[in-house]
């Protein structure tokens, strides 16, 4: 790929935002695709420029932003796809209906149990073997729900409000009683096994309805089910990169400013004169709204820095975030472990 020498550092680092497309967001990690630079992967390289810096974590929400710096896309977009689908939890897998008689059917009843996260540490259980129906006490968890709806004996006549009306005829999963199959009482005695969240509602009853149910938890992973995913979301994007190629000042200063997110220009006073500067460029959303005005498109450049991956991992609660990414970063060393293998077991053959 010819190039001028000139612009081969921003080809090879930067996504460039422009007015009708965006530009440079082919791989360079290519030996020889830049006449000048050798890019064959190196080892001591790599670990001179990759790093990992949180950002911020909230465990009261589960969420986790964190920057990965210093790798291709092809592994950043691995690594989230692992997050996503790779990384074990345990959800509810068999459902043993002994009573239903609500008006939600037995199927739909079963595929909402299912989506309920369980605040279980996977890493204490294994996956349970094929065809083995009963489960035991090193791959099961049981959970029951018996619950019936019945009148409020106290409720006032003319009373119209069901939470007054009934007793029982909310079904949450506060409602979900483990029951330790073997000796999990004593291996886990000190582990809470419970729904994550105790509000989650199930199904609604009225007088003489009832549920009686059986649910068997496994261990799994999202690949196989949606139900065993253990974030509700995990993203990355790539560090936003603005500059500003002339001096922008007075009013055109501040419509700079609202053409971006809250925070990323600042207006600043020199002299008595207002000037814009860039105060942080990654709060930027990269709508591109400045390109929409002739008086100010000129005067900004928009990029992205190509190998700064900012992800965002928010838990559903089984595993608290930072938990989950040294988990996928095993199951990713697994699997070069894996391939490695496939390697050397095909160079002996």
């Amino acid at each position: 790929m010819a190039a001028p020498k000139s612009n081969v550092e921003e080809i090879r680092n930067r996504v460039i935002l422009g007015e009708y497309g965006v530009r440079n967001v082919h791989t360079t990690d290519f030996p020889g695709n830049y006449r000048g630079y050798d890019d064959t992967w190196d080892q001591k390289k790599f670990e001179e420029n990759f790093r990992v810096d949180i950002i911020e974590m909230d465990e009261s929400t589960g969420t986790l932003e964190f920057d990965m710096v210093g790798i291709d896309a092809a592994i950043a977009n691995a690594f989230r796809r692992i997050l996503l689908a790779e990384v074990p939890t345990m959800a509810v897998e068999k459902v043993f209906i002994y009573n239903n008689t609500s008006i939600v059917q037995d199927e739909i009843l079963a595929h909402r149990l299912g989506l309920i996260p369980i605040k279980a540490d996977p890493r204490l259980f294994e996956y349970r073997s094929a065809g083995d129906e009963e489960g035991t006490e090193i791959d099961t968890i049981q959970f029951q729900l018996n619950i019936k709806c019945s009148r409020n004996p106290r409720a006032t006549k003319d009373s119209t409000d069901p939470s007054e009306l009934y007793l029982n005829h909310m079904v949450y999963t506060k409602h979900m009683k483990w029951i330790p199959i073997g000796n999990q009482a004593d291996l886990f005695s000190e582990a809470d096994i419970c729904p994550v969240h105790d509000d989650i509602l199930i199904a609604k009853l009225r007088p003489g309805q009832e549920l009686d149910i059986v649910m068997h938890c496994v261990k799994g992973i999202g690949q196989d089910h949606a139900k065993f995913s253990p974030v509700a979301t995990a993203s990355y994007r790539l560090l936003p990169e603005i500059s500003l190629m002339q001096a922008v000042e007075g009013d055109l200063a501040e419509k700079l400013k609202h053409c971006f997110s809250k925070g990323v220009i600042e207006i600043e006073n020199v002299n008595g004169r207002k000037f814009a500067k860039v105060a942080n460029s990654r709060l930027d959303t990269c709508s591109r709204e400045v390109l929409r005005y002739e008086e100010l498109k000129n005067k900004v450049k928009l990029a992205r820095v190509r190998d700064h991956f900012i992800f965002s991992v928010e838990s559903t609660g089984i595993l608290p975030p930072d938990v989950l990414v040294s988990e996928a970063i095993k199951v990713l060393m697994a699997k070069c472990r894996r391939f490695l293998d496939e390697l050397d077991s095909s160079q002996v053959d």
